[in-house]
């Protein structure tokens, strides 16, 4: 069952009642995205998150000459959402997409956020979740993205992510690299050649 492997994740985070466990599973919603499908659109407020069962999500811009970069990837067992904007009640910038066929367990925010006030455990979670993924995950990547080359970032994805490189495609992979298709084909090509 899919709420089992929810509230799995969730406890490699922090432990939760029995009583917690319960109210949270009462606000969780499967629910299915063909691959292409939009979780959430740019310009909408989101009110959602969405933990990932199955499947895989790509949280991306389209900027005004139609070029996309691709901020985060969300693959199983991680909560996609467009964080800042649903905080903040705003219009998202960001689009949040399944590039595969996937199957996630869906909350209202508004009604976790209720969670988080009522149980101490549920608030251990939110914390420690927001650290891990948003804080401590998220730095050494903006200062990689202002200092490093992009063969030195590809490197450092295959060997952080192995198994999400196998899945993505070539052009994925080069929008959240922040380089086109054909840089990716050189790198690969200079990968493979033993350079770089």
């Amino acid at each position: 069952m899919s709420a089992d492997i929810f509230f799995k994740k969730v406890r490699t985070y922090a432990d939760l009642s029995e009583e917690a466990e319960h109210a949270w599973a009462s606000l969780l919603r499967p629910r299915q995205y063909r691959k292409e499908e939009s979780f959430i659109v740019a310009g909408d407020v989101p009110t959602t998150f969405a933990f990932v069962v199955k499947g895989l999500f790509a949280q991306h811009h389209v900027g005004p000459d139609g070029d996309m970069v691709i901020k985060y990837f969300f693959p199983e067992c991680r909560i996609a959402a467009s964080v800042s904007a649903t905080l903040l009640s705003q219009s998202s910038l960001f689009t949040i997409t399944a590039i595969e066929d996937s199957t996630v367990l869906e909350y209202e925010f508004a009604a976790f956020k209720a969670l988080v006030s009522k149980f101490p455990d549920v608030a251990a979670f939110y914390i420690g979740y927001l650290e891990r993924h948003w804080i401590i995950e998220k730095e050494p990547g903006e200062i990689a993205f202002r200092h490093d080359a992009a063969m030195h970032r590809y490197r450092d994805f295959i060997r952080r992510e192995p198994d999400l490189h196998r899945r993505l495609k070539q052009h994925h992979i080069a929008a959240w690299l922040g380089i086109t298709p054909e840089s990716l084909s050189r790198l690969r090509k200079a990968i493979a050649l033993g350079a770089g």
